[in-house]
């Protein structure tokens, strides 16, 4: 029995030494720390909007599928419209008959200033003077005609009153008719979905010939060029949130580490949940895009100071969905062990949240590893 002992303690010697000859062997250290939460979120565009239908109708073109790319302005998605075209024909048609009905109104508002009838109920000749100047030299009596002629006065100042009244009447008419037309032309374009921004199709509500009403959603459309991450923080944390701090934050997607930075807070708390929904704007080109999860470190100044693990960047490991380390256990061996990674010291060194404590011993790779 003491031999078998004896046997085992020198393999798990050569084991180790042969470890030591391949992999470095460091101590973590410790590293004050103030306090943080860490909180989930989900990643969001930087603009998105749900594009409705105005008008009732049917769906006649959709203009592409989930992910296809639009310029502000491109048409994508149409419904049918033919019973507002005729009302358009008919429209433009009663605008051209209040054109014409206002030139008839105006010949005839103009003859009455220029050749008033109660001078000249009959045809007018003679000078090609208004038949007032023609009474005037003509009449029997002269002068004296027009002088006696004051309940004719009154007659001519009715006359220009109806004829201006009809004027005006055919000028009101036209401002109805192109008031039905612009009507007309304002629903004529609630029958399309305009993209109101370059942006991709996220999600396709309607297909070609789709009955819709009004409200209905047609299209989820969305600028993803940009991207943020959307977190409900608890209110309680609020005071160490601020507008253009940076905080770092981890992707779902290759466990990818960057700083974001806080773009908007929301001016009130959630009353049922009590917390305030924070927006962060990530760097341009990260990897994923919206829907994917998202953690985000908020600094919690209610908390004490706390000391934290920091160890090598060189001794962690991502080969797996999370970071890990090998740790020497009590016998030497070294052990894998998942953890998760805090703020960077330096450069060259990172802080541990979770999985390792002070004083324990990890190996950093300097060949091939085990």
């Amino acid at each position: 029995m003491l031999k078998k002992i004896t046997i085992y303690s020198l393999l798990l010697l050569s084991s180790a030494v042969s470890t030591s000859h391949a992999d470095k062997i460091v101590t973590v250290g410790i590293a004050p720390h103030g306090g943080a939460v860490i909180l989930g979120g989900s990643v969001i565009p930087l603009k998105e909007v749900t594009l409705a239908a105005q008008m009732p109708g049917r769906v006649i073109s959709i203009a592409g599928e989930e992910g296809d790319e639009f310029n502000a302005g491109d048409l994508l998605v149409k419904l049918n419209d033919d019973g507002l075209l005729a009302k358009r024909q008919s429209a433009e048609a009663d605008l051209s008959n209040a054109h014409t009905a206002m030139k008839n109104a105006e010949v005839q508002y103009n003859r009455e200033l220029w050749n008033p009838r109660v001078y000249n109920p009959r045809s007018t000749g003679g000078m090609a003077f208004p038949s007032m100047f023609d009474s005037f030299f003509s009449g029997q009596n002269g002068m004296g005609d027009v002088m006696d002629s004051g309940n004719k006065g009154i007659e001519r100042h009715a006359d220009l009153v109806t004829q201006g009244t009809q004027v005006s009447s055919a000028r009101a008419r036209i401002s109805q008719a192109e008031s039905g037309l612009r009507e007309i032309e304002t629903k004529l374009r609630d029958t399309q979905a305009i993209a109101p921004f370059d942006g991709v199709i996220v999600n396709k509500l309607v297909e070609v010939g789709d009955t819709v009403q009004p409200g209905q959603s047609l299209i989820v459309y969305s600028y993803s060029k940009y991207l943020r991450i959307k977190v409900e923080v608890p209110a309680r944390l609020m005071p160490g949130l601020t507008k253009g701090m940076v905080v770092p934050a981890r992707l779902d997607v290759n466990n990818a580490q960057i700083n974001v930075r806080v773009a908007q807070i929301a001016p009130a708390a959630d009353s049922t949940q009590h917390t305030v929904t924070v927006k962060f704007d990530l760097p341009e080109g990260v990897p994923g895009g919206p829907g994917m999860y998202a953690e985000v470190m908020i600094p919690d100044y209610n908390s004490p100071v706390r000391a934290l693990p920091i160890i090598p960047k060189a001794a962690i490991s991502r080969k797996g969905s999370l970071p890990s380390v090998r740790v020497i256990n009590e016998e030497g061996v070294p052990k894998l062990r998942l953890i998760r990674t805090g703020d960077e010291i330096d450069e060259n060194s990172v802080s541990v949240l979770s999985g390792l404590k002070p004083g324990e011993r990890i190996l950093i790779s300097t060949g091939d590893g085990l």
